[in-house]
């Protein structure tokens, strides 16, 4: 077990904005695949195929195909000791903020409540042409789902090529700023513009943890380096702090 120095538990005490940003490695011990990394999805299906706007109008019935698989794939999965210890986290603290790169709805269904989701959430849809929110049926036996406005109907999250919400976006470096304690949690430190908060938090003056199974090249510049899982690292660092 990783042990969690006395100086990040100082810092959390005294902290008044804890910010933690979580990638992929957190939901991968849940048995979500990562995207990235040896046994990652895009070493073995194209992401410009079924993560882009021109794969889907290529080609929407795959698409749809793949977003419907993924789902079930979600739905059997649960929330993970991290999942549930980020929860935890944001219940000590006044001001947390968890911003996460996962478009799972994990941590959603772990209990966590104050989310910047920058990806979208894979649980949603919504309208390619008007961007408002469907709440209707997926029934692909029938038909390709439309909106009323006679939009096509599309995964709420964000494609490769496309713009991140500009809320959510914002939120996130606002809250970078203002952080006092940040963690980078299970991201490879690769995705833009994610990879750029703990690099934000710190030039405004707070205390980086990276927590990850291996060194990044977020590792040399973070104050704290915790080299282990989440779903073990976090639960042992909840037990320190209370």
């Amino acid at each position: 077990m990783t042990d969690i120095p006395e100086q990040l538990i100082e810092h959390l005490r005294s902290a008044a904005k804890v910010v933690v940003s979580t990638g992929a490695g957190v939901s991968a011990e849940s048995g979500v695949p990562t995207f990235r990394g040896k046994d990652g999805i895009w070493n073995k299906m194209s992401p410009q195929e079924l993560a882009s706007v021109d794969g889907f109008m290529a080609n929407p019935e795959l698409v749809w195909d793949w977003y419907q698989y993924r789902r079930e794939l979600m739905n059997k999965v649960e929330p993970n000791p991290g999942h549930e210890a980020i929860c935890k986290m944001e219940r000590l603290f006044d001001n947390f903020v968890l911003i996460t790169q996962n478009v799972d709805n994990l941590h959603q269904r772990a209990g966590s409540s104050n989310i910047i989701e920058l990806h979208g959430n894979a649980t949603r849809n919504k309208c390619f042409s008007c961007n408002e929110l469907f709440e209707g049926d997926i029934n692909l036996k029938d038909k390709l789902p439309h909106c009323h406005c006679g939009g096509m109907i599309r995964p709420d999250v964000v494609w490769f090529g496309e713009m991140l919400p500009e809320r959510a976006i914002q939120n996130a470096i606002k809250s970078a700023e203002e952080a006092e304690v940040f963690f980078s949690v299970g991201t490879s430190a690769m995705v833009q513009p994610a990879a750029s908060l703990p690099l934000i938090a710190r030039q405004a003056g707070a205390f980086v943890v990276e927590i990850n199974i291996e060194s990044t090249s977020l590792t040399n510049i973070a104050d704290i380096f915790l080299q282990g899982l989440s779903g073990e690292v976090l639960p042992h660092l909840i037990a320190e702090l209370t």
